[in-house]
Order: C-alpha cells, then sequence, then structure tokens
C-alpha cells in the first residue's frame, strides 16, 4: 500500500470565544483521525489568542495536532513552544510566509501557505508543510513541481515537505451528487479560495484522484460550516477514504511529526505574519 493521504482541518468558528466550542469540534476530528485541527484568531475576532485556545485543548485531546496561525512572530514563538510541551509535541504553526526570525525551542510543525509566488520560495526553503490552493489536480500538481524546484535548489530533499490542497467544503447537499465543476470536476474558483460544494462520498473521490496521481499529500479543509461540514467530513467523507484503505484508522504516534511523517530536525526557526 502506498502512502496514506494526509488531512487537516479548520475549526475557526467567527465569534465564537468558548474554548469549549473548538475543543468540540478537535474533539470531532480527532475521532476521524485528521492529522490536525487549525485555527487562525483572523476568522473568530481580533484578540483570540490562538495559541492560548489550542492549549486549553490540549488536555482534552490524545493524538490530533494543534495548529495555531500566527500573527506576532516573537510574543507567539513563545506560545508555540508552550503549546508544543503541553500537548506532547502535537503542536504546528501556520504562517502566510516563513522567514528566519522569531526562534522557537522543540520542533513544532511549521505550515506556509505557498500558493503566491514569495511565500513558495520561503515555503520550499523552511517549511514542513506547504498549503497551496488549486481548482484541479494538475494546477496542484503544478505547484508541487514549483516546490520541489525550488526545495533543491536550497538543498532540501524535497520528500521532506508535505504538500496539502487547501480547499473550502460545503457539505451541505448530503450524499446528492456535486454541482458541475465539483466533485470530479474539481473545485471552482472563488473569491475566498477554491470552493469544493456536494456531498461526502464525492469529496472522497476528489481526495482519491487527486492523492493518486501525486498531485498532494493530502487536504487542509476550511468548512463553510465548522459543525455540520466537520461531521460530516468525518462520518461522511473520511469513513469512505478508511474504507478504500487511503487513510487512517487510528493513531499510530504521538505527534503532529509522527503523523504526517516527518523526520524530527535539529532546529526550526520561523517568523510570519497571516494576513
Amino acid at each position: 500500500m502506498g502512502a496514506l493521504v494526509h488531512l487537516g482541518a479548520a475549526i475557526d468558528q467567527p465569534g465564537v470565544y468558548d474554548a469549549g466550542a473548538y475543543a468540540e469540534l478537535a474533539r470531532l476530528a480527532e475521532r476521524g483521525g485528521l492529522d490536525f485541527v487549525s485555527v487562525d484568531g483572523g476568522f473568530a475576532g481580533p484578540g483570540l489568542d490562538t495559541a492560548g485556545v489550542l492549549a486549553r485543548l490540549a488536555p482534552e485531546t490524545g493524538r490530533i495536532g494543534l495548529v495555531p496561525a500566527l500573527t506576532v512572530p516573537g510574543r507567539e514563538a513563545d506560545a508555540v513552544t508552550v503549546l508544543d510541551w503541553v500537548s506532547g509535541g502535537r503542536a504546528g504553526l501556520l504562517a502566510a510566509d516563513a522567514v528566519l526570525g522569531g526562534r522557537a525551542a522543540g520542533h513544532p510543525v511549521v505550515l506556509v501557505d505557498a500558493t503566491d509566488r514569495p511565500a513558495r520560495v520561503a515555503a520550499a526553503r523552511y517549511a514542513d508543510v506547504a498549503l497551496v490552493r488549486a481548482v484541479s489536480a494538475a494546477q496542484a500538481a503544478e505547484l508541487r513541481g514549483q516546490l520541489a524546484a525550488l526545495a533543491t535548489e536550497h538543498g532540501r530533499d524535497p520528500r521532506d515537505l508535505r504538500v496539502l490542497a487547501s480547499l473550502r467544503i460545503d457539505l451541505g447537499d448530503g450524499e446528492r451528487a456535486a454541482e458541475p465543476g465539483h466533485g470530479g470536476g474539481g473545485p471552482r474558483p472563488t473569491a475566498q479560495g477554491p470552493l469544493y460544494r456536494g456531498g461526502p462520498v464525492d469529496l472522497a473521490e476528489l481526495i482519491a484522484v487527486w492523492h493518486a496521481e501525486g498531485a498532494v499529500d493530502g487536504f487542509h479543509f476550511v468548512p463553510v460550516e465548522p459543525r455540520r461540514d466537520l461531521e460530516r467530513l468525518v462520518n461522511g467523507t473520511v469513513a469512505v477514504l478508511q474504507h478504500r484503505g487511503l487513510f487512517r484508522t487510528f493513531y499510530p504516534g504521538a505527534t503532529l511529526r509522527e503523523h504526517l511523517g516527518l523526520a524530527r530536525p535539529v532546529a526550526v526557526s520561523y517568523a510570519g505574519s497571516v494576513g
């Protein structure tokens, strides 16, 4: 059997400041075996301490990775270090770009939105996971090829960089066939990024096809309606992928690096901002 699909999901809830609501979604994602959940304070409102929220989730979860967005490089590097410690190595960091700057102790996984060229260069050099926004497997494969070439230029083995497609999902139609331009035909472009709208089974097929073609290692989903769509993702899409032997049925490791099949580096440096 080849490498399994990697899956992560955003659990942002606009206007929600109760950590318990985030914990509920994190536990749901963990029940489905997802690699990680992410929280971007920009979606939940100004002043949300994403690393602090996820640190409160650490004792309420046991295996799933916890990835806050970076907004203040120096100070939040320390917060992510604490998160990595209290979670037993399950912390990550989502940044819009990755450049040398604030240094974190430990080895939290660095994720970068690598859709734009400048961020793509930085991701190829410093990141562990590159997120790309694509509306087709061919487009994702092209971006992956560029990342591989850039990584090689900087002396990295491209196989050490995981590439995940960032995809907004609207699973409100249940098991109905995907709309034209969705499902087997791929997502459609929107101002907020590529959007899939359809049923969980069609989404599983899209994931399987893109992964089989080597376009991506997996997906980072941004649910349109967090609670509804995450539940349908776990109970529908993930269940289909597990049945087909494409996704884990349990966590064989305890850290986010183990989930993603990443080696433990000697040191990691990062800084960045999320717009």
